[in-house]
């Protein structure tokens, strides 16, 4: 074969086209996801340290 035929059939060929858009596609749900887990992870931080001073400080009372 010549090399002109080898260069056409080969830009022809598509089987790995698929498999690099689920690859780009994955990545962007995993950057994704790791952007939400950090942006969460603040805000839990601050709540779960709100509600622990507001256990601790409460008094519990022991009358009628």
């Amino acid at each position: 074969m010549k090399l002109n035929t080898l260069i056409k059939n080969f830009a022809a060929d598509e089987s790995g086209a698929v498999t690099v858009d689920w690859v780009v596609l994955t990545a962007a749900i995993v950057s994704l996801g790791i952007a939400v887990m950090a942006s969460v992870s603040n805000g839990l931080e601050t709540l779960s340290g709100d509600i622990e001073t507001q256990l601790t400080t409460q008094g519990i009372s022991t009358t009628f």
